[in-house]
């Protein structure tokens, strides 16, 4: 049924912006290194910018250390640019072959501040996920006003739909928790 299939839409949807979430959160420093933390900035190469991780391999030799190693040596200047460019305050190093990077340790201002900034990207999938149901609902009035659903079809859909968005905020909640909890583990 087309009402059936909208709301399985949705619900893809609404899965797809609490993945978003989730990589956008994980570009966000703890105390510790991880290659998600530098593997998207883009760096200019061979007249495009492309992401990191498609420049070289990162590795985690320690809990502090990112090491960087290009596939093309020539690309080292240009990711050391984009790493300094980033907001992420980190200093890389080179010996030609291979970039460092140390993860120094956050301080408890700085944790303080990117916890307010995992809470103000929480807020913003939340309201993507309303975004979605809004769309949804507008959708389903469209199919009642032209006789594809019955009221009672409506209402009940409506209830999922609301059921379903509950579920993801409260997905997005838990996933906003846990970071919080890296960012302030020290």
């Amino acid at each position: 049924m087309m009402s059936e299939q909208t709301l399985y839409h949705a619900e893809q949807k609404m899965h797809k912006s609490v993945e978003a979430l989730q990589k956008e959160l994980a570009t966000i420093r703890t105390g510790r290194a991880s290659p998600g933390l530098i593997e998207h900035l883009r760096v200019e190469f061979a007249g495009s910018a492309l992401p990191l991780n498609q420049l070289a391999g990162i590795t985690v030799p320690g809990p502090n250390l990112l090491i960087i190693q290009p596939w093309d040596r020539g690309s080292i200047g240009n990711i050391e640019k984009a790493i300094l460019a980033s907001d992420l305050g980190l200093n890389p190093t080179n010996d030609g072959r291979v970039i460092r990077v140390n993860i120094p340790p956050l301080t408890e201002e700085r944790r303080q501040e990117l916890i307010k900034v995992v809470r103000r990207r929480i807020e913003e999938g939340k309201v993507s996920v309303r975004n979605l149901r809004r769309e949804v609902m507008d959708e389903l009035k469209v199919q009642e006003k032209n006789k594809e659903i019955s009221q009672d079809e409506h209402k009940r859909i409506q209830g999922q739909l609301q059921k379903i968005t509950d579920s993801f905020v409260t997905e997005i909640d838990r996933v906003g928790q846990d970071k919080e909890k890296d960012i302030m583990e020290v």
